[in-house]
This record gives C-alpha cells, structure tokens and sequence, in this order.
C-alpha cells in the first residue's frame, strides 16, 4: 500500500480533514497537503508515524506495555504538579466555563448533534435560541451544563460515586426529552453500527450495583469479576481504572439512550475524585474512540483505550493550565 493510500485511509476512517491529519502527525498542512498529491515524500521517521497511525486506526495494533506507562507516568507527573483540579476549575470561572463549553460540545457532537462551537457557547452562556435548530439540540446543551454543575458540586462535597448518582445524571441529561428519564432500561437493546453485545434488560440493575462498586474503588485494589479473569493494575493505575470501567459501562448500556454522555461524565467524575482534570474526548476522534472501545469490549484489549484517554486528559491538563 502507497503512502497516498495510507493518509486516504487514515482519513477516511478517523474522518479527519487534512489539517486535523497534519496536527495528528505534527506536520505542517503543506507538508500533508503535498504527501497526499504526490509531490513530495515523507522521511523515515514520518512514515513511521503514518504506519503507528495506520495500524491504530484499523485496530491492528496494540500500544507497547513499557510505551504506555511511560506515558501514564508523564501524564501523573504533570497532574501531581496541578494538585487539586476541581478546586482550580470552580475558582477560576473562565477554566470552567471552558470545560462546559469544551465538554458539551464534543459530547453532543459525538452523539449526533449539530450545533457548532460558536452556536453552543451563545446557548450556553447567553440563553440563545438558534435559528434553524431544533428544541432538543438546545435542551441537550443546556441540560449537560447543569448534568455537570450536578457532577462538580458532587465531587467537591465528597458525595461520591453510587447509583443514585448516575441515575441523577441521565435524569439531568434527558430532562424535557425522554419520558423515561432518570430510570435504567426495560428493553433490550443494540448499539447501532457495532458488533459489541449489550446486557440483557433484566440484569442492568445488578451489573450497575457491582460497576458502581468497583468504580469507587482505589485503582491499586484488585477484584475479581463474576466469570471473568481477574482485572491485574499496576498500583495507582487511575487510567487503567477508569478506561475499564467506561468500557463496562457503554457494554451494559444500561438507559434507552443517553449511555454515551452519562458514561462520559462517569469517566469524568472518577477522574476529578483521583485529581485528574476531566478528559476531553474530541468529536473529531470520534471513530477512534468507538474503534477502541469497541476492541476493549471485543477483545479484552485495553491498551488502545487507555492511550486514548491519556490524549484526552492531556486535552484536559491544557485547559487547567490556562489558569496559571
């Protein structure tokens, strides 16, 4: 296969714009620009990066043990330097409101909407009605703020993970939309366009008791699951800890709809108890998160997922940083 036929691919798949392409490869959108049409070609260790790239986007590959606690170091490392995350983010209002607005965003976005940036920041923090938008794009906007000013004020009084908390959340999230709001599943249920099996209706309760009680659990605690090998962490592995849980999480899909966003914000919320910032999962990587997730549910494969979350975290650490 050509280099041409690799970037195609590549952008195919991950459906990124050839700007987006070129910051994924830390190049210059010339230099993408002219890879693509053939007038030039890249060096040695760029195509490296485009054949790492190539292989995660079609999920051939696995991300090296030693590579990925490295990176997990680094990324504890640069949270132990910003101690007490949540308590940055409510005490500097613009860091906040940048995390509602980042976070609404790209977890509408990635569930289908079609607001822009711009158009959701003026629904947001001006109480805009945008033109040619539905009611239900507006309340999705507006009912995630309050999902994670709810999600916030939790964490930071200690209230802790239960089940209470995530039915708190879809009630929120689905507020003015669904009926069923605030209440697990009757029916069973398909995810469309993956091959990953949900759990039966009938056993969303027990799975949930048992997710929330590993989910509150210290990451460096080992339990084992009901037919299933024993989950092996490192101590201290906050990233391996949510990554699974997430995953567990959207294979239960315990609502009618509205999993994606809740999971998201449980991501969140196990992130800021642990002193994480909150992972910002781009829309524009959504194929890649839907890829990974589904290779972990799938194939118990988990390195993906976590390298995933690293990134997004990252995204979250930038945000945190901007206050100083």
């Amino acid at each position: 296969m050509t280099t041409r036929e690799k970037l195609d691919l590549i952008r195919s798949a991950a459906g990124l714009t050839q700007e987006n392409l070129a910051r994924e490869l830390g190049v210059s959108f010339p230099t993408v620009n002219s890879w693509i049409n053939g007038r030039s070609a890249p060096r040695k260790k760029a195509l490296e990066r485009i054949d790492r790239m190539y292989l995660r986007v079609t999920g051939q590959t696995v991300i090296p043990e030693k590579a990925l606690e490295a990176r997990k170091l680094v990324l504890r490392k640069k949270c132990g330097q910003r101690r007490r995350v949540l308590q940055r983010m409510l005490k500097h209002k613009d860091i906040y409101d940048q995390f509602v607005l980042s976070l609404t965003y790209h977890t509408n976005r990635i569930e289908g909407s079609t607001l822009t940036e711009p158009e959701t920041a003026a629904i947001l923090f001006e109480d805009a009605a945008i033109p040619d938008k539905s009611i239900i794009e507006h309340l999705e906007v507006k009912n995630h703020q309050a999902a994670m000013r709810f999600m916030c004020r939790r964490v930071a009084e200690g209230g802790g993970i239960d089940e209470a908390f995530v039915l708190r959340l879809h009630a929120i999230l689905m507020n003015g939309i669904r009926d069923d709001a605030g209440i697990y599943r009757t029916h069973n249920v398909r995810i469309a366009g993956a091959a990953v099996p949900t759990a039966n209706h009938m056993k969303v309760p027990r799975l949930m008791d048992e997710l929330v009680a590993e989910a509150v659990r210290r990451p460096d605690q080992r339990i084992r699951r009901p037919k299933c090998r024993r989950l092996r962490r490192r101590p201290g592995d906050v990233i391996s800890h949510v990554a699974r849980i997430h995953s567990r999480f959207e294979q239960i899909h315990p609502f009618s709809d509205g999993n994606g966003r809740v999971g998201r914000l449980l991501l969140n919320a196990m992130l800021l108890e642990r002193d994480y910032p909150p992972a910002v999962i781009r829309q524009e990587k959504r194929r890649f998160y839907i890829l990974y997730l589904g290779k972990s549910q799938l194939e118990e494969e988990f390195s993906l997922l976590e390298d995933f979350i690293c990134d997004a975290v990252m995204e979250g650490l930038k945000i945190v940083e901007r206050s100083g």
